[in-house]
């Protein structure tokens, strides 16, 4: 198989998946990689789903039944379980833990598939576990909904652009599960600086963020949300920052150096 690494997005994804598509011997590892790509993928497609449809109604609407005032922890409980443990499994220690998750040799393989299958559980817990608290402050009606409902859509086609761009292989999960049906190592993509990643260095978590802000429907729980997660997306990528500067070194200064961190137009030292 040709090296992924300096291919395009959509090239090194066409690659992994023509690969797959030609798996190398090995019943055992293909029946394996196909059970943690098809769970994994079901998954991520849920909390996606869930997330859209949870927000969009201001999280007014889910299946949480915890009566208040617990329901506040519980809920409280959901909002940090994700951001913590999704930070604690980037760490060296937590990079170690989640090869050792899937037993036997192909965990190390399997890592980013095993993280992007935790992670989505997670957000689907947050999204349909979670306790309305029964009020609704403001809701769009007529043009305004319209307008709202476009510009929330905006955000998540923003969102998948950018995930595109850092490589939705890695995204979603899939490195993992291609490679092993092909018995190969997996191969990131290498430090983002297209797209979207030409005006920002994280566009992502910007787009995440986006999302928090325009629903149509305002809860105290929409807003609980929404400035919470906003503060992860804004002081998460100084730890993705710090592990980019000590893989890429001076490149990636340079490329901090060259564009802004989350504000468009602002110069990376000014914007830090």
């Amino acid at each position: 198989m040709a090296n992924t690494k300096d291919q395009g997005p959509l090239d090194r994804l066409l690659s992994l998946i023509g690969g797959a598509l030609r798996p190398a011997p090995g019943p055992g590892r293909i029946v394996l990689a196909l059970i943690m790509g098809g769970l994994t993928s079901a998954l991520f497609a849920a909390s996606v789903l869930a997330m859209i449809w949870a927000m969009y109604h201001g999280m007014s609407r889910s299946f949480g039944t915890v009566p208040w005032p617990w329901a506040a922890l519980a809920n409280l409980a959901l909002i940090l379980q994700f951001p913590l443990t999704h930070s604690l499994l980037l760490t060296r220690r937590g990079q170690r833990v989640l090869a050792r998750l899937v037993p036997g040799p192909h965990g190390k393989t399997l890592a980013t598939t095993t993280y992007a299958l935790i992670a989505s559980a997670q957000l689907l817990a947050l999204f349909t576990l979670w306790t309305p608290s029964g009020t609704v402050w403001w809701q769009a009606e007529g043009a305004a909904l319209w307008i709202i409902t476009a510009l929330y859509a905006l955000s998540w086609l923003l969102l998948i652009w950018a995930s595109y761009d850092a490589g939705a292989e890695v995204q979603s999960g899939a490195l993992g599960w291609l490679s092993l049906m092909q018995n190969i190592r997996p191969v990131f993509p290498d430090m983002p600086q297209a797209g979207l990643f030409r005006l920002i260095r994280q566009p992502i978590y910007v787009a995440f963020a986006l999302t928090l802000w325009t629903v149509p429907v305002w809860t105290p729980d929409q807003l609980a949300l929404a400035v919470s997660y906003t503060a992860y997306c804004l002081l998460a990528p100084m730890l993705k920052e710090r592990r980019f500067t000590a893989i890429y070194g001076d490149r990636f200064r340079a490329y901090r150096k060259r564009v802004p961190y989350v504000v468009p137009g602002l110069k990376g030292a000014r914007d830090d």
